[in-house]
């Protein structure tokens, strides 16, 4: 479903990524982890087509978005859903608004049409009763489900999400991973998971990719990552683990 060939991103002289390689098939749920600053948020602009890479070529099916004019990438994007880190809600739309603001921007369905979607959308995250609430009376789990359910309403293929669990409490955490799962479970999607938050990944992810200073250093299953012996990677886990000791 996407592929990257030896993808390099530069800022001035600086490399954000480095000759960065990596399959996601279709179906398939990946977290892309590493710590600030690592380049993982470059790699899911990247992918999104938000930024275009300084060399290698990033591939959408048989679709080469890298050389792509924006119109036709634009068309690409369409296939994609995007859950934003801080939900990225329109505060001056209701709940059903912002569901339905792809639709009404990128689509000709009919007014009845929309409104059939956006229940739906809202049903499957859980939130049935919602579409006439406003951002500001929701709290921050409920904020990333509607995010989620606009994500999903044009039914793409892939969805991205950018630091999903950023800002909850661990039971919050937990059903956002939940939701998660049920998506990529009832919809059939590829799911891109950048996040910080290792006991996350382990449970959303079939695979867990590590970028580490800009270079992708490790990938494997959930089930056998810990076990991966790279200095680097042991360190990632040893700071998670401090971080949870002292309550950071």
């Amino acid at each position: 479903m996407i592929r990257l060939q030896h993808v390099t991103k530069l800022f001035g002289d600086k490399a954000a990524l480095r000759d960065i390689s990596l399959t996601i098939e279709q179906g398939e749920t990946i977290a892309v982890i590493g710590g600030s600053g690592s380049g993982k948020s470059t790699l899911l602009r990247l992918m999104i087509g938000l930024d275009r890479p300084s060399a290698g070529e990033i591939y959408l099916g048989d679709d080469n978005i890298t050389a792509m004019r924006e119109d036709a990438l634009d068309r690409v994007r369409l296939r994609m859903g995007m859950v934003f880190q801080y939900s990225a809600l329109f505060d001056s739309m209701s709940v059903g608004e912002n569901v339905a603001f792809g639709l009404r921007e990128h689509t000709h369905k009919s007014e009845d049409e929309i409104q059939r979607i956006v229940a739906e959308k809202l049903a499957l995250v859980g939130l049935p009763d919602a579409a006439a609430m406003m951002p500001q009376e929701l709290s921050g789990g409920m904020k990333k489900r509607v995010g989620l359910a606009r994500a999903i309403a044009t039914d793409p293929e892939i969805i991205f999400y950018d630091e999903p669990s950023s800002g909850l409490d661990p039971i919050m955490t937990a059903k956002i991973d939940q939701l998660i799962i049920d998506m990529q479970k009832k919809l059939g999607v590829t799911s891109v998971v950048v996040t910080h938050d290792m006991a996350s990944a382990s449970r959303i992810a079939d695979r867990i990719a590590m970028i580490y200073e800009g270079r992708l250093i490790a990938v494997d299953t959930a089930e056998r990552f810990q076990d991966i012996k790279d200095e680097r990677v042991q360190a990632f886990f040893r700071t998670l683990h401090h971080r949870r000791e002292v309550g950071a």
